[in-house]
């Protein structure tokens, strides 16, 4: 398995050697040259396997330069009862006939993200020893990337990480789980901004790369291939739980910001999953839903990004998008070049009545959009109906799914965080506060350790230096 750039630039490369990438030099994205394949014999063997024997399954076909045996340790080591709360890792709820929630944040951080980081932080931590080498992570989180990636790199030997969050976006308990560490390879930047603005720091360090070489930076965000390659896993693992025959299709529902969890599936459909529809759910931010409604992807100017209740969500330019731009434009990355030149110079780009639009329905995708309103709806709707409490980006994707759902086809909703994390909405929504998981009952009151930065790449590159490892 080799990786190419969505630009064209960068030469073909295994699995181990864009693992601690970012972005690729000529600042596109990594993924494989082509999705491997299954026939109907392996989605037949799959069916019966644990969660750790189906993530070796999967990610082993992305990762076939790591010899076997020590990716099934890591497999193993990653996705225990242990760690994750239940032999199943990823539970599935049945809401009623035909509707399900997937449980993805049972986790240390709470958050769908532990799935895919938690692995990630092993295989870093593996490649960093064979190789006998140092690696500084910078990343940016609009809420839950950073704990889960914090929570998956705390400690672990050869690693130092820089995380960027907006200062005052996100809710109190996500800031806390991640400024109350106090781990010493652990930094927080809270920058004045919103998340867009970190973001696009991240783009500028990881595009300087006499910066990034000298100072061996590795990204944790969804630009990084293993983490969409993990998440790839819990859609099989869903499917076999929701399905009683291997060609059955089933829709899975996904609140989406940086595009990454939901282009997850549209891997897992490319290699053949059958997943009828992948349905993207936004909220008040709605970029995604406009380009998958209208063909027209306009990113917004930070000032135009609104402050919601499912605050993970509040991003205007989706980095994994340009992934799947570029399958949609036939994999041609001077086409991809054009239209993200047309991107940077205006801010967006329409595919209304073009060949290239037409193909989203090849892809099986839809979309909609969710509110404040509907969101504190959707969450006493569940709560009424089925005892089950529900955070608010979750509560989006359970809107928008079924506004598209199909008689007959399992519909699967798919978590993302805890209700623990949004206690605010919880009470505006149900009028009483979310149990918190042991451990984190006083999690606001312990002391905080991070820094507040302006919008300011030069400032950040600085604090880097002064502490890389």
């Amino acid at each position: 398995m080799r990786y190419v750039s969505t630009r064209s630039g960068a030469k073909p490369q295994p699995f181990t050697g864009i693992l601690l990438e970012g972005l690729a030099p000529d600042g596109g994205l990594f993924l494989p040259e082509e999705f491997p394949k299954l026939a109907p014999a392996d989605l037949s063997a799959m069916r019966r396997m644990s969660y750790a024997e189906l993530a070796f399954a999967i990610v082993s076909k992305f990762a076939d330069d790591i010899p076997a045996d020590d990716l099934k340790r890591l497999a193993a080591a990653t996705y225990t009862k242990t760690l994750f709360g239940s032999e199943d890792v990823t539970p599935v709820k049945k809401l009623e006939p035909d509707l399900y929630l997937l449980g993805l944040s049972n986790g240390p951080s709470l958050a769908f993200k532990d799935l895919a980081l938690q692995l990630l932080g092993n295989l870093f931590e593996y490649a960093l020893e064979k190789h006998g080498r140092r690696l500084n992570v910078v990343g940016a989180t609009s809420g839950d990337t950073g704990s889960s990636a914090e929570y998956a790199l705390r400690g672990k030997k050869n690693i130092r990480v820089f995380m960027l969050s907006p200062y005052g976006r996100m809710s109190a308990f996500q800031a806390a789980q991640m400024y109350s560490l106090q781990d010493a390879n652990i930094f927080n930047i809270a920058v004045r901004g919103v998340f867009d603005d970190c973001q696009d720091i991240i783009k500028a360090i990881s595009g300087d790369f006499a910066f990034k070489a000298k100072h061996r930076i590795g990204a944790v965000n969804s630009i990084n291939w293993a983490r969409v390659a993990a998440q790839v896993v819990y859609y099989f693992k869903a499917y076999f739980a929701v399905t009683r025959r291997d060609a059955e299709p089933a829709s899975f529902s996904v609140p989406s910001g940086n595009f990454g969890n939901v282009y997850a599936g549209h891997v897992a459909r490319s290699m053949g999953l059958p997943i009828r529809t992948l349905i993207v759910a936004t909220n008040e931010n709605n970029v995604l839903e406009e380009f998958f409604r209208t063909g027209r992807y306009r990113v917004r100017k930070a000032a135009e990004v609104k402050a919601t209740s499912s605050p993970s969500m509040d991003i205007s330019k989706s980095s994994n998008f340009e992934r799947y731009a570029y399958d949609l434009v036939g994999r041609d990355p001077f086409r991809l070049k054009s239209l993200w030149a047309e991107l940077d110079a205006n801010g967006v780009f329409a595919l209304a009545g073009t060949e290239i639009f037409r193909r989203v329905a090849d892809t099986g995708f839809v979309s909609g959009s969710s509110t404040h309103a509907d969101r504190l709806a959707t969450i006493r709707r569940v709560w009424k109906d089925y005892g089950v409490m529900i955070d608010p980006h979750t509560a989006d994707g359970i809107k928008v799914g079924l506004e598209h759902r199909e008689e007959g086809v399992p519909l699967v909703c798919m978590e993302t965080a805890q209700p623990a994390k949004f206690a605010e909405t919880i009470r505006e929504a149900l009028g009483r506060d979310p149990i918190r998981p042991a451990g984190f009952e006083d999690l606001e009151k312990l002391p905080q350790r991070l820094e507040v930065m302006d919008a300011d790449a030069a400032s950040v590159r600085r604090h880097i230096e002064r502490h890389a490892a």
